[in-house]
């Protein structure tokens, strides 16, 4: 272990030095260093991909910060890190922004039932048809009418949890009344 690591700093300094052979030498070993790291904490591989050419051009960017007289792999993870969390940073903000709030889902999924002409008597054939707690969710939200939280309260869910279950009924029912 302790060879490759003196291994990669010998190809780092050589690559400073002016030496492209050991310079490409020393990117792919650093992308079979890093690529393990990334897959463990990323789920697609085009992700890893894409996310490792970023750490490499970093790589290549920093370059002249680095210190030969301490270990390589620290201060390339070091990159990776920072390049990892710049990424889902901005990835799980992406998703953030184009998530939608359950409150505002609920409603608009009421309206087009009720601008149809559709009511929960004309459908309960394909609600019965639903999972037994999404079918209850319904039936008490729509023909009893109770709130997200009262049904919640009443079967023992959490308020968000009954929203779920309902708006993934809404979906399922959607995709059958279209077919």
């Amino acid at each position: 272990m302790a060879e490759q690591n003196d291994d990669l700093e010998a190809l780092m300094r050589l690559s400073l030095a002016g030496d492209q052979r050991a310079y490409a030498t020393l990117l792919r070993e650093t992308t079979r260093l890093l690529r393990p790291f990334l897959s463990r904490r990323l789920r697609f591989s085009n992700e890893v991909d894409d996310l490792l050419q970023e750490i490499l051009l970093s790589i290549h960017k920093a370059r002249h910060t680095y210190d030969g007289k301490r270990p390589y792999k620290p201060w390339a993870y070091a990159i990776a890190k920072f390049r990892l969390l710049d990424y889902l940073r901005a990835h799980y903000s992406d998703q953030l922004r184009h998530a939608v709030d359950f409150d505002d889902l609920e409603e608009n999924l009421h309206e087009p039932v009720t601008e149809t002409g559709m009511s929960y008597e004309s459908i309960s054939g394909e609600v019965q048809k639903l999972p037994e707690k999404q079918a209850l969710i319904l039936q008490m939200m729509h023909q009893e009418g109770y709130t997200a939280k009262e049904v919640a309260e009443k079967i023992g869910m959490n308020e968000s949890a009954v929203k779920v279950a309902a708006h993934r009924a809404y979906k399922v029912l959607r995709e059958r009344l279209e077919r």
